[in-house]
């Protein structure tokens, strides 16, 4: 084994290592959060902690669920009986399961001298599922409850030390995740150049900084108008899964798990954007951006026909200054990104010391996830046809 790949093999363990912890952590300050609040009498900030976190991790155990139940027989070997992981998804273990699963594999290929090509495509199996339920339940769960502290915040007008635990763990897991997901698709198209540190920095800081003023003025409505946010909610949400519906998503097994992706995704994209259809995307990300954009400022602008100042004395005008710089710095970057750093152009095919640039045509016998696989063709368009070859039904064992 070459020395980059053992490098990168050994990274790729220490960045799982961390999201497992971070889940953790993350979890554990959900569940800190929600016995504060009930032994202050708060209970029904309790229970809409529970209820996002449960609601978050169903979703997830499904998901995780009926992608191992479309896997092709004999992939996972190692796995347990049906009736065993039937029972971790019940407990709500799946997710934490693929996990140490995933862990496991990456271990196991890093301590061998010579890995398997198996051994290795399988890995990267693994490691595309996770990063697929990551960024799903980092939607689900952790920017809801994110808007939900930052409400709870600017009513009461103070913030505890267990609130500020929750906002920065949430905020940091959101562009993480993001930023992991980004770096998974990458390895799904052939000779696709690693994401470096200058990349991986600046696609960083423009979620984050996009995701801050949008979190923010859901925030704002919420803590004066607690009572409707959940119908602003389902109003954009039922116009989201209309748009996400009307692009003919093929993304799960069958048509009954695939609303649950489309549901998915109509929340993901009421906070950020996210692509779910063929060919050009810049048309419809930049609509979606615009979209997002004017239903901010009309909650804003329905917060400051309200009240101009929060219970904290903290003026409005300060946070609307510093949403709307975050805004535009993230716009600069996010531009930049993809103007420099994105890769849209047709790469030349070839053989990459690693676990993710073969695309030989032995290479499409081994394991294969075509879930992240067509999502990248659907993030990378331009990409696509090198993506593309060898045509379905010319080679047998592609998943």
């Amino acid at each position: 084994m070459s020395w980059s790949l053992r490098t990168t093999l050994l990274w790729d363990l220490i960045l799982g290592v961390l999201g497992i912890s971070a889940f953790l952590i993350h979890l554990g300050s959900d569940l800190w959060a929600v016995s504060q609040y009930a032994l202050r009498g708060r209970y029904v900030w309790a229970a809409l902690v529970l209820a996002l976190l449960g609601l978050a991790s169903v979703a997830l155990q499904v998901f995780s669920w009926v992608w191992l139940r479309a896997d092709p027989a004999g992939l996972h070997s190692s796995q347990p009986s049906v009736r065993c992981l039937a029972l971790l998804h019940l407990l709500q273990l799946g997710y934490l399961y693929r996990c140490m699963q995933g862990l496991q594999q990456g271990l196991l290929v890093w301590q061998q001298e010579v890995p398997s090509q198996f051994d290795l495509a399988y890995a990267d199996f693994l490691s595309l599922d996770i990063s697929m339920l990551r960024l799903f339940e980092t939607f689900l769960e952790k920017t809801p409850q994110l808007t939900l502290v930052l409400a709870i915040v600017l009513q009461s007008g103070q913030a505890e030390y267990y609130q500020w635990v929750g906002i920065c763990t949430s905020f940091v897991g959101i562009s993480w995740a993001l930023l992991d997901y980004h770096r998974a698709l990458r390895t799904c198209l052939p000779s696709t150049p690693v994401l470096g540190l200058g990349s991986s920095v600046i696609y960083f800081l423009w979620n984050l900084l996009l995701l801050w003023p949008r979190v923010l003025a859901v925030a704002l409505f919420s803590a004066l108008f607690p009572r409707y946010v959940a119908l602003h909610f389902l109003g954009l949400w039922l116009v989201l899964l209309f748009w996400v519906s009307f692009q003919g998503t093929d993304f799960m097994p069958d048509p009954h798990s695939e609303w649950l992706y489309r549901a998915t995704v109509a929340t993901i994209l009421y906070f950020s954007w996210f692509n779910v259809a063929e060919g050009r995307t810049r048309g419809r990300a930049t609509i979606h951006l615009v979209f997002l954009l004017s239903d901010s400022i009309l909650m804003v602008v329905t917060w400051v026909t309200q009240s101009a100042w929060l219970p904290s004395g903290i003026p409005l005008q300060v946070l609307l200054l510093v949403g709307g710089i975050s805004f535009f710095l993230g716009l600069v970057l996010r531009l930049v990104y993809y103007r420099w750093l994105h890769p849209s152009y047709p790469w030349q095919l070839a053989q990459v010391d690693g676990t993710h640039a073969f695309r030989s045509l032995e290479c499409y016998r081994l394991p294969q996830n075509r879930r992240a696989d067509h999502l990248a063709q659907n993030f990378f368009p331009k990409a696509r046809e090198e993506a593309a070859w060898p045509q379905e039904g010319e080679v047998n064992g592609v998943l």
